[in-house]
């Protein structure tokens, strides 16, 4: 895929991870503490997918610029 399509990808995951921390503030303000704690699970799996992707968007444009990231 290339880097706009990426790009495109994380922004879209991105906004899914809003709607799925917002999801959690809701059930928490609501008391409905089971349903919360099932949302954290699925909100903390969404934002590691967007971390994933931010990570691979980073290192092809340091690839595409001749540069390496540093290791970690």
């Amino acid at each position: 895929m290339s880097l706009t399509g990426e790009n495109l990808v994380l922004q879209a995951k991105t906004a899914i991870l809003e709607e799925q921390v917002r999801k959690f503030h809701a059930f928490q303000a609501e008391g409905k503490w089971r349903e919360a704690l099932q949302q954290f699970h699925a909100t903390l799996q969404c934002a590691g997918d967007v971390l994933r992707d931010s990570l691979n968007i980073l290192e092809q444009v340091s690839r595409s610029k001749g540069t390496t990231p540093p290791a970690g």
